[in-house]
């Protein structure tokens, strides 16, 4: 699908613009709360813009108390805003139209723990309407895809937590939803159901299915998601694609086979991993690396590989929280 990229100069935040309509669309949003005895205004969102287009994959990272939970409660209707619009497919957030059209899963969902696997998909098929020809053809079909086609008339009741958030993804997917909106999928995921889970998000990508996903474990954010919004004191402070949330200046790693002798790292404006033996170039200069080549034959060190160095999107997200909280 054709993306054009907008720039908004106030805050240098870059803003997908697609060519069809939006699924997601917040203009302005805001939401205040009274706490406390004294009715304390607390400001769980200052102004959200934000626009998902149909078959993207949006990660949403911030500190606890940044509003991510608050967006996603509006977008479900749970949360009514205080100013501001929110529309999924064009309907109002909440509009019962809507949410037919969404599926979800909550950080700490709870099954009826005398149920099996079956029967808790069954009912939930039940509550969306569903025929018995569709329930009878989808819930086997989503349980060995989440990896439970093997437990499927186990109780819930002796559940790992793991085995958990697969059976409460099977349920986000019962309705064919257009778009799925998720809390922490993978908490509590063993790294093989983190992988298949990763893989079930990347199919329905292929559909044409927008998934949204607020997550505090990045790499799986990282590993997802086509573009990540960043929040902190209910604003989006940054928007774009991993790439470019990540620290600026990729560089190089070049890893060898022992210690290098007397190594100055700042000549080289490089850093030493903790092994010793792989070395970060982190200008990404073609001529510091050369350079650094060289020095490293003339002292005799064999080079093992070389690769493009990019820091992760954790380093990316501390940097922009931590210079947050230094200037307010």
């Amino acid at each position: 699908m054709p993306i054009l990229v907008s720039v908004n100069p106030a805050n240098g935040i870059s803003v997908p613009s697609r060519v069809s309509s939006p699924v997601i669309d917040i203009a302005d949003l805001y939401k205040t709360y009274a706490s406390g005895l004294r009715r304390r205004k607390v400001h769980a969102l200052r102004g959200v813009d934000l626009q998902v287009s149909r078959g993207e994959a949006l990660g949403i990272l911030g500190p606890n108390g940044a509003g991510k939970t608050t967006l996603l409660k509006v977008l479900l209707g749970i949360v009514h805003p205080t100013s501001g619009s929110a529309r999924l497919f064009g309907q109002p957030a909440g509009d019962p139209k809507a949410r037919r059209r969404l599926g979800y899963l909550p950080e700490n969902h709870r099954f009826p723990t005398y149920l099996t696997a079956r029967q808790t998909l069954d009912v939930y098929g039940r509550l969306s309407d569903l025929s018995d020809e569709a329930r009878r053809e989808r819930i086997p079909r989503l349980l060995g895809d989440v990896g439970l086609a093997s437990w499927e008339d186990t109780r819930v009741g002796k559940f790992s937590k793991g085995m958990m958030q697969r059976l409460g993804l099977a349920q986000a997917l019962l309705s064919q939803p257009e778009v799925v909106i998720l809390d922490e999928p993978t908490d509590g995921v063993d790294p093989v159901g983190r992988r298949d889970i990763r893989d079930r998000l990347r199919a329905l990508k292929q559909t044409g299915t927008t998934v949204v996903i607020n997550s505090h474990l990045l790499s799986e954010i990282e590993l997802v998601c086509d573009r990540v919004l960043i929040m902190h004191k209910g604003r989006i402070i940054r928007s774009g694609t991993v790439d470019e949330l990540a620290r600026q200046g990729s560089g190089w790693r070049v890893e060898v086979d022992r210690l290098v002798p007397l190594f100055e790292p700042e000549r080289w404006s490089a850093s030493l991993e903790e092994t010793g033996r792989a070395i970060v170039v982190e200008d990404g200069l073609p001529e510091t690396l050369n350079a650094l080549i060289d020095h490293l034959r003339e002292e005799q060190v064999q080079i093992m590989g070389i690769e493009r160095h990019r820091a992760s999107l954790e380093a990316g997200f501390i940097d922009l929280i931590t210079s947050q909280e230094d200037a307010s």
